[in-house]
């Protein structure tokens, strides 16, 4: 394994120095912050090397099909790794060794969450009732991965078609996350983020209805970015609540994030929700720290949601969240407060939403159409037998509050008033962006809990969402990344920060986020499991 594709050994190990609050650590020591090199993006390494002849797409291949064999048997982030890894990096290498265009995923390694499709490899949902499922087309995003060079490794664990907040939903496996083995990664799209915080690939692809790719980042100490709905296309992606649900990236810096987002976005013809709207060259914010000004983010308004700094978020959360504005402030931002009067009211208008949304969709596994089939001796048996042992507790529960909430004499009371807070939302955040460029958060309530913690108190584990659901009901972009550590396992764990935008401002996300990144001193997102893997 070349020293340019792994992680500093050095990083993982430094000493952690404690902050003014008690339960805020942040790795590193006064004496040793120097030695704490800013992120670097694992796609653009490896492309240098590959230019260079320093390796090949082969070796860099086998180095992380090698630490997913290290690492697999305790994380279990994969449902399937694909048999074609070496093959497809044959033919990169081929090409190289043509002098042909390379295209900027060349060699990328990329996990997928197992409900987007993927030919011929299995894509279940994590689903028993999709068990053995393999499609015979890519989703859209998955195709141009491919077009542009990348390499699926495999399919990554998740919730049950998106339903879960902890990867326990799973029919398959319970996924761990890297920074502490008896912990979550988050969910729904725990796999993928895991997978990219162990170093299994370089980048992967999850989905997020109302924080599944932000609230795992956050949990798992890597980058987590939401596109604006209808950014990226939905074909073949299976869908939970499709008003909702979008494909975003993971990547361990912004500059992987925004380059996977980069690939996949833009109009689509087999998905009437996505837009014509131009794809902006997100690369050319992504500037090394050597042409960074003094203040880089002078005049940038920042806007810091009250409502998701009061009762009921740790206070280790809160000190990193207010750590991480003071640190943009340094940058040049204007800081300010902002209230999101309709805040508290997004959580039960979405899971009213989602689940209304799921129950429609779901209906199409019933075991004739779509998803195994029992043995039955008339039709409703077979409906009911085949859904029955199909679907999990956590699709069953959703499936029967959102046929409820549909119901005859329900639906003004219920579906209808959901909608209507959601409007109420998209007021309050269109108001609040209008004064500030962006708005911050933190990306939940807490860091990383126990496995098994929340598994029988589903209304603690959907509280959990509260930081994230309502930007999903505005249709907005928002990105997470890392910003602090809270005590808790071998060293620490990390905490997202959850920066939001206008629609289709991606780039001012990124910009702002890289620059954050690679000025953010004194931490490392490199989990102890990385300390003895190659």
């Amino acid at each position: 394994m070349l020293s340019t594709l792994q992680p500093p050994r050095s990083l993982s190990l430094l000493p952690l120095r404690r902050f003014r609050n008690s339960k805020t650590i942040v790795s590193a020591a006064s004496s040793t912050t120097s030695v704490i090199s800013p992120p670097q993006s694992q796609i653009l390494t490896s492309r240098r090397s590959l230019l260079s002849g320093e390796t090949t797409a082969v070796e860099i291949a086998k180095s992380y099909l090698s630490r997913i064999r290290l690492t697999e048997p305790q994380l279990k982030c994969f449902l399937h790794v694909s048999e074609n890894v070496l093959k497809d990096a044959q033919v990169t290498d081929q090409r190289i060794a043509k002098g042909e265009e390379l295209g900027p995923l060349a060699g990328v390694l990329i996990g997928v969450k197992d409900n987007i499709c993927t030919q011929g490899m299995p894509s279940t949902a994590a689903s028993r009732i999709l068990e053995h499922y393999r499609p015979p087309f890519d989703a859209t995003a998955v195709k141009k991965i491919k077009e542009l060079g990348g390499i699926v490794v495999g399919k990554t664990n998740m919730d049950e078609f998106g339903m879960g907040s902890t990867t326990e939903a799973s029919a398959f496996q319970v996924t761990a996350n890297p920074w502490d083995l008896s912990r979550v990664p988050g969910g729904s799209s725990g796999g993928s983020a895991a997978a990219v915080a162990a170093r299994q690939c370089m980048v992967s692809l999850g989905s997020d209805t109302g924080g599944s790719v932000r609230q795992p980042a956050s949990f798992c100490g890597v980058v987590g970015l939401k596109p604006t709905y209808g950014r990226v296309s939905r074909f073949g992606l299976m869908a939970y609540a499709s008003s909702l649900d979008v494909i975003g990236c993971f990547g361990s810096t912004v500059a992987d994030a925004g380059m996977l987002l980069h690939a996949i976005s833009g109009y689509d013809r087999f998905d009437s929700t996505s837009s014509k709207q131009d794809v902006p060259e997100f690369q050319s914010q992504f500037l090394s720290m050597d042409h960074f000004e003094s203040k880089p983010l002078n005049g940038v308004k920042v806007g810091i949601i009250r409502e998701t700094l009061e009762d009921g978020v740790d206070s280790g959360v809160r000190s990193a969240t207010q750590e991480a504005a003071s640190h943009l402030e340094a940058l040049g931002c204007v800081l300010t407060e902002v209230s999101l009067p309709s805040f508290s009211l997004g959580l039960p208008a979405y899971y009213v939403i989602a689940s209304s949304e799921s129950s429609s969709n779901l209906s199409r596994y019933d075991g004739v159409r779509y998803g195994n089939q029992v043995v039955a001796e008339e039709l409703n048996k077979l409906y009911e037998c085949s859904r029955g042992e199909g679907f999990g507790g956590e699709v069953k529960m959703r499936i029967l509050m959102g046929t409820y909430a549909l119901s005859a004499g329900y639906y003004d009371a219920y579906y209808k008033r959901a909608q209507q807070v959601r409007t109420l939302i998209r007021k309050d955040f269109k108001a609040a962006l209008e004064q500030n460029d962006i708005l911050i958060s933190p990306a939940a309530p807490s860091a990383a809990y126990k496995i098994g913690e929340k598994k029988d108190d589903p209304l603690a584990m959907y509280a959990g969402d509260i930081m994230t659901v309502n930007v999903n009901l505005a249709g907005l972009p928002a990105m997470v990344l890392p910003c602090g550590l809270v005590e808790g396992g071998p060293s620490g764990l990390p905490v997202g920060l959850q920066m939001i935008g206008a629609a289709f401002d991606e780039e001012k996300l990124l910009k702002v986020g890289h620059i954050f990144e690679q000025t953010l001193k004194g931490s490392s997102f490199v989990p102890p499991l990385l300390a003895n893997v190659p």
